[in-house]
């Protein structure tokens, strides 16, 4: 958990944010969240306590609210925020799971993760984004998160398995890596088809054998790496 609140400093210029942010966050959850469906109270309430204008662009921040995907450099983009909870909802979190999330980003899907789960590893393949998530992290008193810097697709061996792994980019297929690494009961969340649509596929492990489901159309960009696109 983190010991922020949404009325920190501006990370680049040192001025408070005005309240119009704190405004659109709950217009955000309540009109982009609630209204399509989502439920879970504890993903409403990560995503009404993140500021997610922390994670975009300076430029951008007028937009972090909107509902759609922002650009973050590097080719890389910050995801819709009913995606973002969608796709954590879909994990059924309850505080004590170890997490793992296959594209850092700009750390903002991380920082929801962070506020729902015992402790989240998160890979970055692009170390610069990487560096920049974990410095952001860190200034918004994020403890219980650890960014590594690799191939996502294979995930993250030494440190599982874990309860629930989310990937954040699209599959041609379900890394098989990344199911080898799911613990008894764990869920897997994973964006498959091509490098410009993929559906949701939802991966359970029950009893020792895989249950996928296929849940909504989405758009990411493609996960790159030995399981992925290349």
């Amino acid at each position: 958990m983190s010991e922020h609140n949404a009325t920190l400093f501006d990370e680049e210029n040192g001025w408070p944010e005005d309240g119009d942010f704190d405004r659109e966050r709950l217009e955000m959850v309540e009109c982009q969240l609630k209204a399509r469906g989502i439920r879970d109270a504890r993903v409403l309430d990560a995503m009404l306590r993140v500021p997610r204008h922390l994670f975009v662009p300076h430029d951008l921040r007028r937009r972090a609210y909107y509902d759609s995907p922002l650009q973050i450099g590097e080719g890389q983009t910050i995801s819709q925020p009913y995606m973002v909870a969608v796709m954590t909802e879909m994990l059924t979190l309850t505080g004590s799971e170890k997490v793992l999330e296959i594209g850092t980003g700009s750390g903002y899907q991380t920082a929801i993760l962070a506020e729902l789960a015992r402790f989240v590893h998160s890979i970055e393949r692009i170390a610069s984004l990487a560096e920049q998530a974990r410095d952001r992290l860190k200034t918004l008193g994020y403890t219980n998160v650890g960014v590594h810097v690799g191939d996502g697709s294979i995930g993250l061996q030494d440190e599982s398995p874990f309860d629930a792994i989310m990937v954040t980019a699209g599959a041609p297929d379900v890394p098989v890596s990344l199911c080898n690494q799911l613990a008894a009961g764990g869920r897997l969340v994973v964006p498959v088809g091509s490098r410009t649509l993929q559906r949701l596929h939802l991966v359970k492990r029950h009893h020792g054998q895989l249950e996928v489901t296929e849940c909504t159309g989405c758009v990411f960009v493609p996960l790159v790496g030995e399981e992925g696109w290349e």
